[in-house]
C-alpha cells in the first residue's frame, strides 16, 4: 500500500509517496531558503504565498516521480501541528481536496513526533521506547516517547529556539541565513574558549528547559557592549570566528547536558534526535560521545531527514494501522507544541 505525505508546517513545500512497510518510493522538496535570505528569518505571509504556488505542482512531480496516480494512494496524510498558521492551511486544505476528492483515508500528523520518527526511519529497526529530542528553528522539545502515538511532553526552551538562536547571532556576525550552517562553517577557524558565555539551566536536572536569549544578548554585548548599536562594518575574521565557535560550543553544552539529565529521569534506553540543529557536527559528536559515556543506545535523523521534508510522515502509517482518521473538519494547530 501507499500513501501521500503532505508538509507545509513552516518555508518548506514538500511531498513523499511512502509504502507501507516504510519504503520511499518518491520525495521532492521545494526550498523557500532564496526568499527569506534578505530578511534574516522566515517571513509567515511570504511563506504561505509560497506554499500556495507550490503545493500543487510538487505533489504532481511526487506522484510522476512514484509513477504512480492519486487512484493508487490508500490514504492522503499532511502535518497539522506546529507550525506557521497560514503555512498550515495550505498544505491542509491540499490534503482535504485530495481526501475527497478520491475517498482516501485523511491523517493528521505531528511535525515534530514525525521528526523523531525520522529516526525510526533512519535505524530500520525499533527505537521505541525512547527519549524523542527536536532541535530545530522553531523547536528545542524533549518527550518521553512510549510508542510511536505516544508522546509525553518533558520540557523544552522557555523562549528562543536552538536553531532561532543560530540564526540571530548569524545575523549579528554578518553571516549569511540560514545561520546554523554558516556558523558552524566558520567556528572551525575559531577558539571556543574565547569567551565565557552563559549555559542557562547548566546541570539543573530538576528543571529540563532550555533558554538561549542570555546567551544570544551576551553575544551582542561581546561584538558592540550594552546599550550600543552593534557596528556596521564587518567584523574582524578571527573575532568573527571566536564568537562563532564560543557561540556554539555554549548551545551544544547545553543540549547535551539535557539530553543526558532527560534520560537519567526517565531511565529510558536510547535517544532519538531530530530536527535541523540535529545535523550540526559539533551537537553529534559530544552527543556520541556522552552517550557512549553513559551507555545510551543513540539515533540521529540522518542529515538528509533533519531539515524539513515529508519523508518523515511515514508515521502516518501508525495511525493507519491504529485506525487514527480524520474527518474532513480537521482543524490546524499552529504555533508551540507542548504534547
Amino acid at each position: 500500500m501507499l500513501l501521500l505525505s503532505i508538509e507545509t508546517t513552516c518555508d518548506e513545500t514538500a511531498a513523499a509517496v511512502i509504502r507501507d512497510d516504510l519504503h520511499v518510493v518518491s520525495s521532492v522538496v521545494s526550498s523557500q531558503d532564496a526568499l527569506h535570505q534578505r530578511y534574516k528569518g522566515v517571513v509567515p505571509e511570504i511563506a504561505a504565498r509560497a506554499h500556495v504556488e507550490r503545493i500543487l505542482p510538487v505533489i504532481a512531480e511526487t506522484l510522476r516521480k512514484a509513477n504512480i496516480t492519486l487512484a493508487d494512494l490508500s490514504a492522503i496524510a499532511v502535518a497539522t501541528t506546529p507550525g506557521l498558521a497560514g503555512s498550515l492551511l495550505v498544505g491542509l486544505a491540499a490534503a482535504k481536496a485530495l481526501s475527497l476528492a478520491t475517498g482516501k483515508p485523511l491523517i493528521a500528523i505531528n511535525h515534530l513526533h514525525a521528526h523523531v520518527y525520522a529516526c525510526r526511519l533512519a535505524a530500520q529497526q525499533e527505537v521505541f521506547p525512547c527519549v524523542g529530542f527536536i532541535v530545530s528553528g522553531g523547536h528545542t522539545n524533549l518527550y518521553r516517547c512510549a510508542g510511536p502515538c505516544e508522546f509525553e511532553y518533558l520540557g523544552g526552551t522557555i523562549d528562543d529556539a536552538a536553531g532561532e538562536a543560530f540564526d540571530k547571532v548569524a545575523a549579528m556576525l554578518g553571516l549569511p541565513y540560514p545561520g546554523g550552517p554558516a556558523i558552524s562553517r566558520i567556528a572551525q577557524q575559531g577558539n571556543p574558549q574565547a569567551f565565557a558565555f552563559p549555559r542557562s539551566y547548566w546541570h539543573d536536572d530538576s528543571q529540563l528547559q532550555f533558554s538561549f536569549s542570555g546567551l544570544k544578548t551576551a553575544v551582542r554585548y561581546a561584538i558592540a557592549g550594552p546599550g550600543k548599536p552593534l557596528p556596521e562594518q564587518q567584523l574582524e575574521p578571527q573575532l568573527q570566528a571566536n564568537l562563532a565557535a564560543s557561540f556554539q560550543t555554549a548551545v551544544v553544552e547545553s543540549l547535551v547536558d539535557k539530553c543526558a539529565a532527560a534520560l537519567r529521569i526517565t531511565q529510558l534506553p536510547r535517544l532519538c534526535v531530530g530536527g535541523g540543529v540535529a545535523a550540526n557536527a559539533l551537537f553529534r559528536e559530544r552527543l556520541t560521545q556522552e552517550m557512549q559515556r553513559c551507555r545510551k543506545q543513540l539515533f540521529f535523523a540522518p542529515p538528509e531527514l533533519c531539515t524539513d521534508n515529508a519523508v518523515m510522515g511515514a508515521i502516518a502509517w501508525e495511525k493507519f494501522r491504529a485506525g487514527q482518521f480524520e474527518t474532513l473538519s480537521a482543524d490546524i494547530r499552529p504555533g508551540l507544541d507542548r504534547g
